[in-house]
């Protein structure tokens, strides 16, 4: 039934600050026994006698069995915090959690003692030391954490912890156990909630951990009081409104916080977190832990439920956002090379395969070749070995952000056996997470990246580099405009680079059409990132005929009502082979610009295009044993800038990654159109080249009105192309169009002709 929490006096610990009212919600039916997280009696009892029927869950318990036993060997350390990320306590504290968490869930399957008394002994070190800890002394976070520098690795600390104080539970005494709630684990969670508002009450991955950690250790402890500040965050009636160091703001009063309304605000209803993938990854440990351990506690309003089933969108999704190889796609703040072997995917694949039984999931799992240690991880490495394996199958996709799905979007094209996947960018901001690069996109083939997107400035845990934190060539370099395959106007990022103007904008979905397997296209808009301009771009995977691979055509038109420089930046990878234009090489110790991620960008050599004929630019370069031909429309006074990453930046921190940007200088309204074209082969084993030379001979901007923009390409053997794009038209129009001797008929936003008639 509905009912409210009433208002009492917390914990000495946090000065007496009022604990909230918390909104309606209905009663759960409390389980009285023990495991009741993401493991229950029950689970326990159909592990212990069938996980033979499941070789997989075998292989992953006798893993964990190997780990847990040479910590045991080792010994407990609880070392006093003193280090960032990537330093010695930092990392031990990491470590202990997690083997906590592992050596509850074997002491719940073997039964074995050790296990049991391994978790009590460590818990008991951790209550000992918690009440005489001040504030972490590295004060680099908004929130700082007592064990580690901040909240964020606290609720880590506590969701795990609370995982395996609830496998051992059963075999403390009442003494024991009140001890270690009244010296540590109230203490701990009224830490990182009312001593830390602006770290609870965010909508953040942030604040995602530190609900689920206080929420989890509510249910071992059956504390509903908890369980409401966790589930509806704090009452901030009597707090001022401020806004916090990372990019977020502490809630309002009166406004949502708290686990479910990051659940209902963070995602769009197609599963996207508007963070990107490589947060979404990290957020979904929490999101689902406490999701099934609401479950299991018998809560009527189940987290798997809410926003029309989001959680389980949201597991596809991210699996849908990763490459060929398995590797999330390094949008906005995002190390490189994390990928679906992550734990935290593995924790996300199987809850959502015992939530929903889709048997796409196993063949994640199969890649995986790992399962958590619980009625989950047992569920799927059962229906494996019962061969209930379906392909995932991966495809072209668009996904929406945003809370009601309206604020941008994102959307990868893929081709087929080639393995070509390419990632368009039309989001909004991202959170404090999100980088300023509105239509921009990255090119893949067979895993290996063509066109990269830089990912983030960060070495995670890796202590020499800023303590294993953002570093400031994150801000300097991987968040401006220039660091991405993003038009840029007057060496200025979208939004002047500046987090509150780019949190108000988004950009807008045009047309999405992947009906065609000759032709995918997207397209969007972008009217906010520069007052007075507008760009609309479009991308399309085009199966030529007689091509041996499809190409990438990408229109970009700008308007505006000023002139302006224009740098429409590639930033490929590989070995330069040729271009056809010429190169005069610059001063070693050139810049290309003093702002906006300009000034760590070294100018190798420039190239006039005037006089180049038939108005292409063409550059070739040489990737992985594959070659790819940029061929891009030109006007008389572009320049072609070659760029090498690395200047201003004495601590390495930066990749000398290459670059070609075009120019465009003194000019409103332009069109920049191109062909990316892989092709062909070189082999250092045989020293053998095949197909090294471009098969585009013309790409042209044909017409360009207010209504209607057609491009052309033609190949080698003068076999022509056409695509034609109708502008501001609405779904089902009917088009016609001449181009000279040629008339056309269309319905909807795009035509393509092939093997056009002169």
């Amino acid at each position: 039934m509905k009912w409210f929490i009433v208002l009492s006096l917390l914990a000495a610990s946090v000065s007496c600050a009022q604990q909230p009212a918390g909104p309606s919600t209905e009663t759960a039916t409390q389980p009285t026994t023990h495991p009741r997280l993401v493991m229950t009696p029950t689970d326990v009892q159909k592990i212990r006698s069938q996980r033979h029927q499941a070789p997989l869950f075998t292989t992953s318990l006798d893993a964990a069995k190997a780990e847990v036993d040479a910590e045991i060997a080792l010994g407990i350390d609880t070392p006093i915090p003193r280090d960032y990320s990537g330093g010695y306590t930092h990392a031990r504290h990491k470590k202990n959690y997690a083997v906590a968490q592992k050596a509850g869930a074997l002491y719940q399957i073997l039964g074995e003692a050790k296990y049991a008394s391994y978790v009590r002994d460590m818990l008991f070190q951790y209550a000992d030391m918690y009440g005489d800890l001040p504030l972490h002394p590295k004060p680099r976070s908004y929130a700082r954490g007592k064990i580690f520098w901040q909240c964020l690795n606290d609720a880590n600390w506590l969701v795990f912890m609370s995982q395996a104080y609830d496998a051992i539970y059963e075999t403390l005494s009442k003494e024991e156990r009140d001890t270690l709630e009244s010296k540590l684990f109230r203490p701990f969670a009224d830490h990182i909630s009312v001593a830390s508002p602006q770290f609870f009450n965010r909508i953040h991955n942030h604040s995602t951990w530190g609900t689920a950690a206080v929420g989890m250790i509510g249910l071992v402890m059956n504390d509903d009081a908890l369980i409401q500040r966790a589930l509806y965050g704090l009452d901030l009636d009597n707090f001022s409104d401020e806004r916090d160091n990372d990019g977020g703001f502490i809630r309002q009063a009166g406004q949502q916080a708290g686990f479910f309304a990051n659940l209902d605000s963070a995602f769009s209803p197609d599963g996207y977190y508007t963070e990107g993938p490589y947060y979404q990854r990290y957020a979904m440990y929490p999101y689902l832990v406490f999701a099934q351990s609401l479950s299991n506690a018998g809560y009527a309003e189940q987290a798997f439920a809410r926003s029309n089933g989001v959680l389980l969108k949201a597991v596809e999704t991210l699996i849908q956002l990763s490459d060929s190889d398995g590797e999330f796609f390094p949008l906005n703040d995002a190390q490189k090379g994390m990928s679906l072997q992550a734990n935290e995917l593995v924790t996300a694949v199987d809850i959502a395969y015992q939530a929903s039984g889709d048997p796409r999931l196993l063949d994640i799992a199969q890649t995986q070749q790992r399962v958590l240690l619980d009625g989950a991880g047992y569920a799927v490495a059962r229906d494996i070995a019962a061969s209930k394996t379906v392909p995932f199958g991966k495809s072209s996709v668009a996904v929406t952000d945003g809370r009601t799905g309206t604020e941008g979007g994102l959307a990868i094209l893929r081709a087929g056996n080639d393995n070509l996947e390419l990632v368009f960018k039309y989001t909004s901001q991202g959170l404090s997470h999100g980088h300023y690069d509105k239509l921009s996109y990255s090119l893949y083939e067979q895993g290996h990246e063509v066109l990269q997107d830089y990912g983030m400035a960060r070495f995670v845990n890796l202590g020499q580099k800023g303590g294993g934190n953002y570093l400031p060539e994150n801000s300097t370099w991987a968040k401006q405009s220039i660091a991405h395959n993003a038009l840029v106007i007057n060496e200025t990022s979208h939004f002047q680079g500046q987090y509150d103007i780019g949190s108000k904008h988004h950009s807008q979905l045009d047309f999405f059409d992947v009906q065609n397997p000759a032709v995918q296209v997207v397209s969007a808009i972008e009217s906010n990132a520069y007052p007075g301009s507008s760009m609309r771009r479009t991308v399309a995977l085009l199966n030529l005929s007689g091509s041996t691979s499809p190409v990438i055509l990408d229109v970009l038109e700008v308007q505006s009502e000023s002139n302006n420089q224009y740098d429409l930046p590639f930033h490929f990878l590989g070995q330069v082979v040729e271009t056809n234009i010429e190169l005069a090489p610059a001063s070693p110790t050139t810049t290309l610009g003093k702002a906006h991620g300009y000034q760590h960008l070294i100018v190798e050599a420039r190239g006039d295009v005037k006089g180049t004929a038939p108005g292409n630019t063409k550059f070739t370069w040489l990737n992985k044993g594959r070659f790819y031909t940029l061929t891009s429309t030109a006007e008389p006074a572009d320049e072609l800038i070659f760029t090498r990453l690395g200047a201003n930046d004495a601590s390495y921190n930066l990749r000398r990654d290459p670059a070609l940007i075009l120019r465009r200088n003194d000019t409103s309204d332009t069109v920049f159109a191109s062909i990316v074209e892989p092709h062909g082969s070189y082999s250092p084993i045989n020293e053998l080249a095949i197909d090294a030379q471009s098969n585009i001979k013309q790409l042209q901007v044909e017409l360009n009105t207010t209504d209607y923009m057609v491009i052309s390409l033609t190949t080698m053997d003068d076999q022509k192309t056409r695509l034609y794009l109708a502008k501001n038209q609405e779904s089902g129009m009917a088009h016609q169009l001449q181009i000279n001797s040629t008339q056309v008929a269309w319905t909807g936003p795009f035509h393509l002709v092939q093997k056009v008639t002169p």
